[in-house]
């Protein structure tokens, strides 16, 4: 038999039973223990009052015949008719157990409670039963505990009606999560109030779009991806099948064959290293690391030089301390794909300053399109001139495992970009 699913509902109403429980033991058990020197102090001033008023003729100004009373003068004991009736035993026996100006005593099993009155003449004494305390506290339960059902009852009333709400919309945010990839379904749950359970509802909403931007943003990369691979393997498919046909020479497609598998592994390795920052970033050696820029920024210069002389490439250190976190790898890394970036672009400079703790890039190229400006280190967005890659969302992802920032400026003349 399947057991039976423990709802928000259920749990709120046990809980209200169990506060119920215990409020009731508290009542039955402690309440009267706490309330006990109350119902004290007031039976003694009960059993106080008449000792004013009885003499000698003490059955005759027997104020309240719930009391028994002794009256004792020149060792001369009287005793109130009713003595018996509250009390069954010897005057003698209980005044044995009277020995200070009021307290208790049991006898036969039964609590009583005394109060004593000392004159010059006479020592005045009244007893009682505690009839007394038993009728007070059994008024004030029967005063507090219709009070208190009423109050329960109403608390949880309020706690169903609450727990069924709230369990709506639960369901409606489960509901939300099941149809985060369902295009189709329509949301027409209204809160009626501004809570975390709203707000939680808005981020389900948020990551739900962000989720669709992640497929539509997946989606375009590998359809940019694969058209990024398929030129060079249709180039070099269809200059081995100009060699075969006779069309081509076999030294001049060996040429651009070399050249597009060049390009091929150069994409394959970004895609490596872009995939590679996925896994390092849980582990933090990298961050314990630090090497000294300016070295690295030297042969990265060096090695791109070649590529365009007519470039002029001005290098400006003017910190005396150039560490950085990380590794020369992971800056070399960073380095190479921005010059990589610049020597497409940049007409006549290439410039580097390493100052007050940041590297600062500019080129002399075209300014940024600015609708592109804010996209541009997503892996294959379009930049200028169509032109579209990995190196900057490489650049952007190192730098940010890294703990550093980059900040990308259109100027008068060129671009730079500020790593701080």
């Amino acid at each position: 038999m399947r057991p039976l699913k423990n709802t928000l509902i259920r749990q709120l109403v046990t809980i209200g039973f169990i506060i119920v429980g215990i409020i009731t033991i508290s009542l039955l058990i402690l309440l009267p223990k706490l309330l006990l020197p109350i119902y004290e102090k007031n039976i003694y001033q009960y059993l106080r009052q008449p000792l004013l008023f009885i003499d000698a003729d003490i059955n005759k100004n027997v104020v309240d015949h719930d009391i028994a009373y002794i009256y004792i003068k020149d060792d001369n004991y009287t005793v109130s008719k009713n003595f018996n009736d509250i009390i069954n035993a010897d005057y003698k026996l209980v005044l044995s157990n009277i020995n200070k100006e009021y307290g208790k005593f049991r006898h036969a099993g039964k609590l009583y409670y005394y109060y004593t009155l000392k004159t010059d003449n006479d020592y005045r004494i009244s007893i009682s039963t505690n009839n007394y305390i038993i009728g007070i506290r059994k008024e004030l339960l029967l005063t507090i505990y219709p009070i208190l059902f009423i109050t329960l009852l109403s608390i949880s009333a309020l706690l169903v009606f609450w727990a069924s709400h709230l369990a709506l919309k639960i369901e409606h945010l489960k509901n939300k999560i099941d149809n985060l990839d369902n295009d189709d379904y329509i949301d027409n749950y209204k809160y009626d109030t501004d809570d975390e359970l709203k707000i939680l509802s808005e981020a389900i909403d948020n990551m739900k779009l962000h989720l669709k931007r992640e497929e539509e943003y997946k989606n375009q990369m590998y359809q940019n991806i694969s058209h990024d691979f398929k030129t060079p393997i249709t180039v070099i498919k269809s200059y081995i099948e100009a060699v075969e046909d006779g069309v081509e020479t076999s030294q001049q497609a060996n040429k651009i064959i070399k050249e597009q598998i060049n390009k091929l592994e150069i994409k394959v390795h970004s895609l490596l290293y872009l995939n590679k920052l996925n896994y390092i970033k849980d582990f933090t050696e990298y961050k314990n690391s630090q090497v000294d820029i300016s070295q690295i920024i030297k042969s990265s210069v060096d090695k791109f030089k070649i590529q365009r002389p007519e470039l002029e490439f001005k290098i400006n250190i003017a910190d005396k301390k150039t560490l950085f976190n990380g590794t020369s790898d992971m800056w070399e890394t960073i380095i190479d794909n921005i010059l990589n970036n610049f020597m497409r672009y940049a007409e006549k400079l290439i410039k580097i300053d390493v100052k007050n703790g940041k590297i600062i890039f500019y080129n002399d190229g075209p300014n940024i399109n600015p609708n592109v400006l804010d996209d541009i280190f997503t892996p294959y967005t379009k930049g200028i001139k169509g032109q579209f890659g990995l190196g900057l969302s490489i650049v952007k992802k190192t730098i940010s495992l890294l703990g550093y920032d980059i900040i990308v400026r259109n100027n008068k003349k060129g671009v730079s970009f500020m790593i701080k």
